[in-house]
């Protein structure tokens, strides 16, 4: 019973509260002077989902930023405190150059293969089959397939049965070898992480660049292969190219996921052995050393990483409505 009473508020009370809310907005409208009604209507209409925003994004992070000047309690202002250890921590300049490698490879490797599988499925018959294959593990839980990859780096002594697939692999396969724990050994265990980040996300960017391969009119590529173009100089100089937008897109949204990855280094490594990113570092400092200003900080930090990047992909947005 306790549970049922608030589904049932949820699920009765959220569409009332909304006609309420319409039918009010417009017996209020229907006051309003007609000159007036055509530009008040949309603000009216706008007002619960800005309200939403203000009260679940804008106040957050306002509330975030000022906590990052804020002591350990979040009580005492200490100024910049919190960004000097920021810089000064061997840590958190660990993490922090962990995160680059994480924007640079892992944005490389996901747009790169995608665009590669993309490419090829485009040009088979059960190329949609091929990408449903490599889109699955998009389905898993970030958490799961964190684990999954766990246990394939798993590592046990010389001697003992190995339940790592890589050890057991690689035993199989090279007469001699000996076991390796790949996760304690810095920096291939980053770029093993790396690995697994790139197995999730490669098949989204391999499905959205091969809806925009689809898009490509059939009038360019006809055209140029009665100009004598080959299938490299058709893919250089005219279906890239028409494609470049989605690419640039699809590449932003994998920066983004890069300078936010957290699940796949709490559930496999925890940041121990020289692997910490700052998403999870800032959990550590909030959850586990209860220091909310340096938490602050940290996502403050990630919130001014993150903020270049989605400027420029607004901006190339706008140029290109604007050319349409």
């Amino acid at each position: 019973m306790e549970r049922i009473v608030p589904a049932l508020l949820v699920v009765v009370g959220a569409p009332a509260a909304a006609a309420a809310y319409i039918a009010a907005a417009e017996a209020m409208l229907a006051r309003a002077p007609s000159s007036r009604q055509r530009a008040i209507r949309p603000w009216l209409w706008a007002a619960p989902a800005l309200a939403f925003i203000a009260v679940f994004l804008v106040y957050p992070a306002l509330s975030t930023i000022a906590l990052s000047f804020r002591d350990a309690a979040g009580h005492r202002w200490v100024g910049l405190a919190n960004y000097v250890f920021a810089f000064r921590s061997p840590e958190l300049l660990g993490a922090l150059w962990n995160n680059v490698l994480w924007l640079a490879i892992f944005t490389a490797a996901t747009v790169g293969l995608g665009l590669l599988i993309a490419i090829l499925a485009d040009r088979v018959r059960y190329g949609a089959a091929c990408l449903a294959v490599v889109f699955l593990p998009m389905a898993l839980s970030f958490t799961a397939a964190g684990v999954t990859w766990k246990f394939v780096y798993e590592f046990r002594p010389a001697g003992a049965p190995q339940i790592g697939l890589l050890n057991a692999a690689a035993r199989a396969a090279i007469p001699g070898f000996l076991p390796r724990a790949w996760l304690i050994a810095p920096p291939l265990n980053t770029l093993l992480l790396i690995a697994v980040g790139v197995w999730i996300w490669t098949g989204f960017c391999a499905a959205v660049l091969f809806a925009a391969l689809r898009s490509v009119p059939a009038e360019l590529t006809d055209a140029a292969r009665v100009d004598g173009a080959g299938e490299a100089r058709l893919l250089g100089q005219v279906v890239l190219p028409t494609i470049a937008p989605t690419i640039a897109v699809v590449a932003t949204t994998m920066a983004i996921t890069s300078l936010k990855v957290f699940d796949v280094v709490y559930v496999t490594t925890n940041g121990n052995f020289g692997t910490d990113v700052v998403a999870n570092r800032m959990y550590k400092e909030m959850f586990t050393f209860q220091h909310f200003g340096r938490a602050g900080a940290l996502a403050v930090l990630l919130l001014l990483a993150a903020g270049p990047v989605m400027a420029a992909t607004v901006r190339r947005l706008r140029a290109e409505e604007a050319l349409r």
